[in-house]
């Protein structure tokens, strides 16, 4: 397996907006593309109390590949995040990472 995490900074007062899009839109266009999330967290101590952090599991780099831009060039999505968006934006950065466990992880 390979896990990507994934941390959105929002604007100041924008991370409900984020939440929102994430639980009534995003989630199921995921499902539709197959998309399987291992985890979302906001922060509780931290830089940032603006921040959404979340964990994809991929099985390959293919898969990955295939699916997310089934889903980012998706015009449901690219519809549905302008609508999110259209009482300004949410997002200032987004940071990834693709990881791969460990031998000794208990997460494989």
């Amino acid at each position: 397996m390979i896990y990507e995490t994934r941390v959105y900074r929002c604007l100041p007062g924008r991370l409900p907006a984020l939440l929102k899009r994430f639980e009534t839109i995003t989630l199921k266009l995921w499902d539709k593309h197959g998309i399987k999330q291992a985890g979302f967290f906001t922060t509780l101590v931290g830089e940032s109390n603006q921040d959404l952090t979340y964990l994809l599991a991929w099985e390959s780099l293919a898969e990955r590949e295939k699916k997310w831009t089934a889903f980012t060039t998706d015009p449901e999505w690219i519809s549905a995040r302008a609508k999110s968006e259209e009482d300004g934006q949410i997002v200032l950065t987004i940071e990834n990472q693709l990881l791969v466990p460990t031998a000794f992880s208990s997460v494989k």
